[in-house]
């Protein structure tokens, strides 16, 4: 019996499907009933066959589950001391919308107002996102600050997504953190 090779690293289009099926399945569960998602309309969406879906994602219930995921948005934006937090968070947002054509937090705007499985959404983003900062900023008033920052933050990303072409697109991101992250700091040391 001979050894094996290593695996080697997945080909680029196969990263590329994942992303294109994560930005399908986001865009299918925040804008639609649970029920009303299909895997063959997500792969359709993302231009990959369903077959594909399945093969990163397993069944739709996993699919969800990863969509509703904040855990590694919140490890990304809030890796950073407390006296660099908010200039962190804005470069961290601004970077990976630019690099990934996806924002780590914006998907739970489309969830507000309905009362289906999109309220997972809602809950996973109070107990990942705002519960999780909460628990890091220093002194009173945390679980309100805490609101407030992911509230700018989402702001910033409505922003950037309403104004693709505008002058936040051709800033740079420390240009845009020079001027918005300021006032994110001053939420974050209270």
């Amino acid at each position: 019996m001979t050894a094996r090779a290593p695996a080697a690293a997945p080909p680029a289009e196969a990263t590329t499907g994942r992303d294109a099926i994560l930005r399908a399945a986001r865009r299918a569960f925040t804008q639609r009933p649970y029920a009303e998602v299909t895997i063959r309309g997500v792969a359709a969406d993302a231009g990959v066959s369903a077959s594909l879906v399945v093969k990163h994602f397993g069944r739709k219930e996993e699919l969800f589950n990863t969509v509703a995921d904040f855990g590694p948005a919140a490890d990304e934006l809030f890796d950073a001391p407390p006296d660099g937090l908010g200039r962190h968070m804005v470069l961290t947002l601004v970077h990976r919308r630019r690099e990934r054509q996806t924002d780590p937090l914006l998907r739970v705007v489309f969830s507000l107002g309905n009362h289906d499985e999109r309220s997972l959404l809602r809950d996973r983003f109070q107990t990942q996102v705002t519960g999780r900062l909460a628990a890091l900023l220093p002194g009173p008033d945390a679980d309100l600050r805490a609101e407030l920052i992911a509230g700018q933050l989402l702001g910033l990303g409505a922003t950037l997504s309403l104004h693709r072409t505008g002058a936040g697109a051709l800033a740079t991101p420390e240009h845009l953190a020079d001027l918005y992250a300021p006032a994110l700091q001053k939420l974050v040391t209270g």
